[in-house]
């Protein structure tokens, strides 16, 4: 498992520019040797990326399939839909039940091979109804040496990764989705709503509509790269859980938020959210930084 502080998209950092055309190509040539492809698009940059070069590459023989669920903010899903409408390639959305699964809700350390059990049900589906040969995800070659479960589904379920299979990381990816025009080639990276609960915490319904408002409120006041990480104490005495809000905030835009105005303004918008105490975690933004619990408790 690896864990990171975050760090502003550098597209222009590729210095290799024709190594990265070299992978651009190897791409579209994958692309083109399937028949058809169904692709798991969540709107981010690496399915974007992928669904706009598979309509290059394969027109009329691919669909993008983006789940709808409480686990995913309403925000991803307007993000999939303009980007389809933009580079004119089908796109569905697919209704999940992730928390209707005691596993899921249960929120283990696997908790996304679940959810991508679901998902990956879904498209498998989906695809052997309408004679699609292949589905895809938009992993990447970063994605090799980072904790995720849902990779294990992916394999259960046959799917592919051309962006991880022709060796194109993050940032090459950004650069590629930036040359394409895509609005959002720097998008800073995101994840299901869930994972801002602590594993073996449970997954509810009412946590993951005060998550999104609480991100949807920061997003608002102007912040771009940050998660709200959802915690209970239980030290008031009566038994109760109080919600508590852990901030992770790029460390670029920690000043900002400890201002008089802002900082009042985030205490505000999170307790009218639903948290009864809201912190900011000095260490700042780092990704999967739940899974630092892991070192200290067994999945």
């Amino acid at each position: 498992m690896t864990t990171g502080t975050a760090r502003a998209a550098e597209p222009g950092a590729v210095s290799d520019r024709t190594a990265l055309e070299a992978k651009r190509a190897s791409l579209i040539e994958r692309l083109s040797s399937l028949d058809s492809l169904v692709i798991a698009y969540s709107g981010g940059v690496d399915s974007a990326y992928l669904a706009c070069a598979a309509s290059l590459a394969m027109p009329g023989r691919l669909l993008a399939v983006t789940a709808d669920s409480a686990s995913y903010p309403r925000r991803h899903r307007e993000i999939a839909e303009q980007i389809s409408s933009q580079f004119q390639f089908p796109h569905e959305f697919v209704q999940t039940a992730e928390l209707e699964r005691p596993e899921y809700r249960a929120n283990p350390a696997n908790r996304c091979y679940y959810c991508k059990t679901e998902l990956y049900g879904h498209l498998a589906r989906l695809a052997s109804a309408r004679g699609f040969a292949a589905i895809a995800d938009g992993s990447n070659a970063d994605d090799r040496g980072d904790y995720r479960p849902g990779r294990q589904a992916a394999r259960e379920f046959g799917v592919i990764s051309p962006l991880d299979e022709v060796g194109l990381t993050k940032t090459e990816i950004r650069a590629l989705a930036r040359d394409l025009g895509l609005p959002t080639w720097d998008e800073p990276a995101s994840a299901c709503l869930s994972s801002r609960i602590p594993y073996h915490s449970e997954v509810t319904g009412e946590k993951l509509r005060t998550i999104e408002r609480a991100e949807t409120a920061l997003r608002a006041l102007g912040f771009r790269v940050f998660r709200v990480r959802h915690h209970e104490d239980r030290g008031d005495g009566t038994g109760a859980a109080s919600m508590v809000a852990r901030l992770e905030l790029a460390r670029d835009e920690m000043a900002r938020a400890l201002t008089p105005d802002v900082n009042a303004a985030i205490v505000r918008e999170l307790k009218a959210a639903g948290y009864r105490y809201v912190s900011l975690d000095l260490q700042g933004y780092r990704t999967g930084s739940l899974n630092e619990g892991l070192l200290l408790r067994p999945a």
